[in-house]
């Protein structure tokens, strides 16, 4: 770039209006816990399509918050062609990247669903010998809040301390290449946030007023690839 030439501006790299983008990051602040990284038992890395969560994982390891990481998850269709041999086994090798200890991970390959990777894991982690009193769930940023609801349905009894990449919205839409895609991630997790504990998977969530009419906005705008249809 030449000197003085212009730095793009992100409402130019981007296709939604100014306020669909507004109402996303309304959705994304919502899903983020906010919850302070305090030492664990253990931690669970969920598995997805994004390395994000493995290098999440990795980093926390190595801060020294919990002794041992359970990676989850077996294949989707949305992951199959990225991660062929399992997201959980691709989450390992890339957590062995960065210097976590192959004695420090366990690997549940099995998991199709994030009630699965809860319940999965546990079982795990009881056949290992582990004790658990407090966990940390890592997850993709968006996802915070449906897997804390999850856990604290299948297993109540465990402190639940959920992290995950430290990413604004714009960032992590860099980082996966795909706005539209995204976005229509976080409007289809925040239906199952809604929807899920009328189904017995999950405990309610309070959502605000402000929070429910951006992921209506969204959803009529076509933002909704990633909704349950009925």
């Amino acid at each position: 770039m030449s000197q003085g030439a212009a730095v793009p501006d992100r409402r130019e790299q981007r296709t939604t209006t100014d306020e669909q983008f507004h109402d996303a990051e309304l959705i994304w602040d919502y899903h983020q816990m906010g919850h302070a990284a305090l030492p664990c038992s253990v931690a669970i890395a969920l598995g997805s399509h994004d390395l994000g969560v493995a290098t999440a994982a990795a980093n926390l390891y190595r801060a020294g918050f919990f002794p041992t990481l359970v990676f989850t998850g077996g294949n989707s269709p949305t992951t199959r062609a990225r991660f062929p041999r399992g997201e959980a086994v691709h989450y390992r090798e890339h957590a062995l990247s960065f210097g976590v200890p192959d004695e420090a991970i366990l690997v549940e390959p099995n998991a199709a669903n994030t009630g699965q990777n809860i319940t999965f894991s546990r079982h795990l982690l009881q056949r290992t010998g582990i004790e658990v009193e407090s966990l940390m769930l890592i997850s993709k940023p968006y996802m915070e809040r449906r897997s804390y609801a999850t856990c604290r349905k299948l297993w109540p009894e465990a402190q639940v301390i959920c992290a995950s990449e430290p990413l604004s919205l714009d960032a992590y839409i860099k980082s996966i290449g795909d706005e539209k895609l995204v976005i229509d991630m976080l409007v289809g997790d925040l239906q199952r946030v809604i929807e899920y504990s009328a189904l017995g998977f999950a405990i309610a969530q309070d959502v605000p007023q402000n929070v429910h009419a951006a992921y209506e906005r969204l959803a009529r705008s076509g933002f909704d690839s990633r909704l349950i249809r009925p």
